[in-house]
């Protein structure tokens, strides 16, 4: 049980944050979080062997933020709560963007810019091909760019070389 505390140790952060970016409320990733973990620890001798057991608990992290969004929006019509929160948050910049990002773009980005997966693990996760991947990570930071950019600047210009 030692190697599933460092596993644990090692791990929880990124998670927590891919979670977060990919469209959860601080407290929902949380739970989220706690609860992918510890089904990992209750499945630990088969979670182990897993060739990547943190891709195996970002998984049911996000399944089980699905599945909370799923059971709110029977009660309550309306942007999911997550989404609704993280717009809502003052100062929110990048995290405001990410909220209002499309869900596929915002899991891929937090999968592959968040949680360091490969292409072909976020592949996997999401269960989409590699080039759906690339395209929504595309998209993503390209929708970033134009929302987080000074106003008037639509690229950034290349800084001129200085003779030396």
């Amino acid at each position: 049980m030692d190697d599933f505390a460092e596993f644990y140790l090692s791990g929880k952060d990124a998670v927590f944050r891919a979670v977060l970016a990919a469209g959860g409320d601080r407290a929902g990733a949380e739970d989220a979080v706690a609860e992918a973990y510890a089904r990992a620890c209750a499945r630990w001798e088969a979670v182990r062997v897993h060739p990547n057991p943190t891709a195996w608990v970002l998984r049911v992290a996000f399944n089980v933020r699905r599945s909370v969004w799923r059971r709110l929006r029977r009660e309550v019509l309306g942007d999911p709560p997550d989404r609704a929160a993280a717009q809502a948050e003052p100062g929110g910049g990048l995290r405001r963007e990410l909220a209002a990002l499309p869900r596929r773009q915002r899991e891929v980005v937090a999968l592959r810019l968040l949680a360091d997966l490969s292409v072909a693990e976020t592949s996997e996760l999401l269960g989409v091909s590699e080039g759906t991947v690339n395209t929504h990570l595309h998209r993503a930071v390209q929708a970033l760019r134009q929302q987080l950019a000074p106003a008037g600047m639509t690229a950034l210009k290349p800084i001129p070389e200085v003779a030396g």
